[in-house]
């Protein structure tokens, strides 16, 4: 008899995020399973939102709240809800923001992608049916000379490395668990792609709508951005 696959797990990192975080889990549990895990992993932001997680969590026994004392980055909050989330065998590991700027009904398209065969699935602002509403021309251009340039150092056949919507098998999750990255903001978005490819792990995209975040304040900063661009140097040429 074959074993049914394991439930999904959807991890989302936040950092001052009570305005949007009761609504975003709501949202996300209209496009999945009652037992997949919603795992909420909170860099102590003192704004009230794992206190939020938890009130949920008492009605619904899915959904989990992580708090860190300190802020570590985006980068480490999805991989310490991806070990956490290990314990319920998941057979897909879904990472995203929680602004909204991820929209939750792509959820049921990444999951039909990945089923098609590939390893990792990435929900892309830089495809021919992308759109990105909301942000100012300057930032658009940043972004995507960015992409371009993380593309051309590193090979990786996508067309969206900063943007944190993607889909995971539980082989490729195993596979970055394992890997010493030293990355952890968004840059660690480039970082795993990288290794990734060099493992031969096989990458699909598919197109979605951006939308700049409406409440809340923004988590990147021009400093993170710098940083990006120089830790991309480092992904390539440090052995």
């Amino acid at each position: 008899m074959k074993t049914p696959p394991g439930p999904i797990a959807i991890v989302i990192p936040t950092y001052n995020e009570a305005l949007n975080i009761k609504n975003l889990i709501s949202a996300v549990r209209k496009e999945v399973k009652r037992n997949d895990k919603i795992i909420i992993v909170d860099d102590s932001t003192g704004d009230n939102t794992a206190q939020i997680v938890k009130k949920i969590a008492k009605s619904d026994k899915n959904v989990f709240a992580i708090e860190r004392k300190i802020k570590k980055g985006r980068g480490s909050a999805i991989f310490e809800g991806f070990r956490f989330a290990q314990k319920f065998k998941p057979a897909y590991f879904i990472e995203m923001d929680a602004d909204f700027s991820h929209d939750p009904q792509a959820i049921p398209e990444l999951l039909a992608q990945i089923k098609k065969g590939s390893d990792v699935v990435i929900g892309s602002r830089y495809l021919a049916q992308s759109k990105i509403l909301n942000w100012p021309l300057s930032r658009k251009i940043f972004s995507r000379f960015s992409n371009l340039y993380a593309k051309f150092l590193l090979g990786v056949p996508i067309s969206d490395f900063t943007n944190g919507y993607r889909i995971y098998n539980a082989k490729s999750v195993k596979f970055l668990l394992g890997e010493d990255l030293r990355s952890t903001g968004y840059i660690m978005l480039s970082e795993t792609a990288y290794k990734l490819k060099k493992a031969k792990f096989k990458f699909a995209e598919i197109p979605i709508t951006f939308i700049n975040r409406k409440r809340g304040k923004s988590n990147t900063n021009f400093s993170e951005i710098k940083n990006a661009f120089i830790g991309i140097l480092r992904i390539r040429f440090t052995k």
